[in-house]
């Protein structure tokens, strides 16, 4: 049987309603920290692009843009939504994966159940089989083969997947939903091949979302695709695509990210927020991390957020000088800032042995730090959000109030909170509510269109 295929028949057969209460818990939390970094990225550049472009190209609709007075279609929304929600990098990841999938498989899977009306159980079932799906085939890719660690390149294996479940495609339509999504997903650069890897396309999930979408809606309409796409033993480890499926749930090995950076950077940064030391002059920092992370563009002068984001430099000098709300998230204005810039400009990165077999499972670093009283040196193998150093759930809400302040009042935000808290007892209805703009809910009288 294809590898496709198994996946296929375990996303249309899987039963109904039966996941476990941690899982549910899980996904309640995933879903929060997803619509805080919609929040953060909601005006930026990428989010605002996407959102003005997806209306161009995909037009109006009944599916709501988050945050705003938008609608548009299906894809439209879900694009923008997933442009929004990745635009900051401080959206969930996945140590085997190496990249994000929550940011595609969420607003996908809300758009198509906002437009078809589907059940909670079934919106909680396609949110765990779309990460399930998106996660083991990222994660089954031996590492000496990955060109590029872009999401967008299996993001559309789990847009498919969840797709597939919400409009209720038997085992044959999904398989050709999810070998369409994988075979028209982006392709994208090649790590290396472009300096510009902070630019708006960054990871293609969007493209992904797009891509996964419409594959089911062919493959519902008959149109079938290369079914053997995942066969290949030297691309992908079988056992990881397909082994013990259903067993434990992939989504629940997520990290949250506190920070809107590259994960690469995260233990540096930890470090330099426990080491710091307010209003001291900084002599010295030096970095030491894994070989993958001198990849990274690592501008030390970045003319735009993206850049920002992949650049240890400008991230740690960020950290050391103004704290942990400089990344929750990183505002525009601390482009221009001479200090910080200062400082990135005398930044020593350097990789070290100790990390050197570290990556994809562990991202960790080094930070040596000169503060006026003598070196002091702190190693984090597990940086703040990861399986190994969770966040609770109280932090993960702190970093949702902090990272939206600049968009959503409080109050707003208390109502995302508590549609978030009680989607176990009250369902998605009352988040789909909070999602609208306050404005919008007044002049519908807090009625949602799509019955949920």
């Amino acid at each position: 049987m294809h590898a496709i295929v198994e996946l296929a028949e375990f996303i249309a057969r899987h039963p109904e309603n039966v996941l476990p209460r941690d899982t549910r818990d899980t996904i309640s939390l995933l879903v929060l920290d997803l619509i805080g970094a919609t929040a953060a990225g909601l005006n930026s550049p990428l989010a605002q692009t996407a959102r003005e472009g997806g209306l161009a190209v995909f037009g109006e609709g009944s599916v709501d843009v988050w945050l705003t007075s938008q609608k548009s279609s299906i894809i439209g929304a879900a694009m923008a939504n997933g442009a929004a929600a990745s635009a900051l990098d401080i959206d969930d990841g996945h140590r085997g994966a190496a990249g994000h999938a929550g940011a595609g498989v969420i607003p996908a899977a809300l758009a198509v159940a906002q437009a078809v009306g589907a059940s909670d159980a079934r919106i909680a079932d396609a949110i765990a089989l779309g990460y399930e799906v998106a996660l083991r085939v990222a994660s089954a890719r031996p590492v000496p083969t990955i060109i590029t660690y872009a999401s967008g390149r299996w993001v559309g294996y789990g847009v498919a997947a969840a797709a597939s479940r919400l409009l209720g495609l038997n085992g044959a339509q999904t398989a050709h939903a999810l070998a369409i999504a994988g075979a028209e997903s982006p392709g994208m650069f090649a790590s290396g091949t472009s300096k510009y890897q902070g630019s708006t396309v960054k990871e293609g999930i969007p493209a992904a979302i797009v891509a996964g979408l419409a594959a089911v809606y062919r493959a519902r309409a008959g149109g079938t695709g290369p079914l053997d796409l995942l066969d290949d033993a030297q691309l992908y480890d079988r056992s990881m695509l397909t082994g013990d499926l259903g067993d434990a749930w992939a989504l629940q090995q997520c990290y949250l990210k506190p920070y809107a950076c590259c994960r690469y950077m995260h233990a540096a940064v930890d470090a330099i927020l426990e080491l710091r030391k307010p209003g001291r002059d900084i002599r010295s920092l030096r970095i030491e991390t894994f070989p993958q992370a001198l990849r990274l563009a690592n501008e030390r002068a970045p003319r735009f957020l993206e850049g920002g984001q992949y650049s240890f430099y400008f991230s740690c000098a960020l950290a050391a000088l103004r704290g942990r709300e400089a990344l929750q998230p990183v505002l525009p204005e601390s482009l221009h800032d001479a200090q910080v810039l200062d400082l990135a400009a005398r930044i020593e990165l350097e990789v070290s042995e100790d990390f050197a077999g570290s990556f994809p499972a562990g991202t960790p670093a080094r930070v040596i730090f000169d503060q006026g009283e003598g070196r002091q040196e702190m190693v984090v193998w597990h940086p703040l959000g990861d399986v190994a150093n969770p966040m609770s759930r109280e932090q993960v809400a702190q970093k949702f109030r902090n990272i939206a302040r600049h968009t959503l009042p409080p109050s707003w935000q208390d109502e995302i909170l508590a549609a978030t808290d009680g989607l176990e007892t009250a369902g998605f209805a009352p988040l789909f509510q909070a999602l609208i703009q306050p404005e919008v809910q007044s002049s519908k009288g807090r009625t949602v269109e799509c019955h949920i």
